[in-house]
């Protein structure tokens, strides 16, 4: 009789159910952003060490058997990876899964949007730091930011909604170009997301944060908008709204007032390593296990073992020195 895996939820050490699943389809990247990849990088993944579909499906649905109802398909650029719309959707039919989003940079989303929506994929964020072609040729690498902006239409023609714009904000980022950015924002109909930067490899640790908190309240003031009361989701972000509950402007600070108390994710990256934490080098070799034959029964086992020490939380402010991987290598 073949072993049946072990019902969920997946619980930690802490008290925190973990209903949430960021899965990197690739860590390769089609821009350098200056907070995130060098632009001589070389040290990806060997492709043949990527989980293929099938393997990465397989994961996803013990993850979704233990609980895990929320799934993000991030990178890298998760659209330079062949076959993303056939893999979303095949996670999208999984039974308990209530949501399906894709965290992207835009530059491939025109020539994609319709067939990640057809695919049952719900929502989308878009990474997009600067609505300045001179600067977001500097940050990014490449001076695409039209092919970005046509992403963004395509996503909106599509039926996508909300869209979230993701915006990392340093302590050298003019504000004067974030409020440039909210009022795009608000124009188009979108979300958005101002994120501090985390000390993630040599990159991440060249930018200092700035508190977020008091930038949003002063952009949300002279915006108009009113905080959010709750009902805004699990997320880290806090909101502004325009009084009517749709969140408008939001906030994410892992650096100047952390989360981790409710953390509810964990990230499998291409090769099928779970990260437990983005701050801290716990982690669960389910690629290497799956590959050597492991039943799901066992796979089950090492996921319900590594929640079990998933740690409280990160030490990007103890010690910023101590994560030597990118953003990329461990997934969005």
């Amino acid at each position: 009789m073949m072993e049946e895996p072990a019902a969920g939820p997946l619980v930690d050490g802490h008290g925190r159910r973990i209903d949430y699943l960021r899965v990197s389809v690739t860590d390769r990247c089609d821009l350098r952003c200056s907070y995130c990849l060098p632009k001589d990088f070389k040290g990806f993944e060997t492709p043949a060490n990527w989980l293929r579909h099938e393997e990465m499906a397989r994961l996803v649905e013990l993850f979704v058997g233990l609980g895990v109802s929320k799934v993000r398909l991030t990178g890298g650029e998760p659209l330079l990876r062949r076959g993303l719309a056939g893999l979303a959707g095949a996670i999208a039919a999984m039974p308990g899964l209530k949501d399906l989003s894709v965290s992207t940079n835009g530059t491939q989303l025109a020539r994609h949007a319709q067939d990640l929506r057809a695919a049952g994929v719900d929502r989308l964020n878009i990474s997009l730091d600067t609505l300045d072609a001179a600067a977001f040729s500097q940050i990014t690498g490449r001076d695409c930011l039209d092919a970005v902006l046509a992403g963004l239409a395509a996503a909106r023609d599509a039926g996508f909604a909300p869209i979230k714009l993701n915006s990392v904000v340093h302590a050298a980022t003019p504000e004067a170009e974030v409020r440039r950015l909210l009022d795009y924002a608000v124009a188009q109909g979108f979300v958005l997301r101002l994120i501090e930067p985390m000390p993630m490899g040599s990159c991440g640790q060249g930018f200092a944060h700035t508190d977020l908190n008091a930038m949003g309240s002063r952009l949300a003031v002279e915006a108009g908008l009113v905080p959010a009361l709750g009902g805004t989701g699990a997320g880290p972000a806090r909101y502004w709204t325009t009084g009517h509950g749709a969140p408008v402007l939001g906030v994410i600070t892992p650096m100047s007032r952390h989360f981790c108390a409710s953390c509810n994710r964990v990230r499998l990256g291409v090769d099928g390593t779970l990260y437990l934490c983005l701050g801290q080098e716990d982690q669960v070799p389910l690629g290497r296990l799956l590959r050597q034959g492991a039943s799901d029964a066992e796979l089950v086992r090492a996921i319900q073992a590594g929640i079990a020490v998933k740690p409280e939380r990160h030490d990007f402010l103890a010690r910023p020195e101590r994560i030597v991987r990118f953003m990329a290598q461990t997934g969005g």
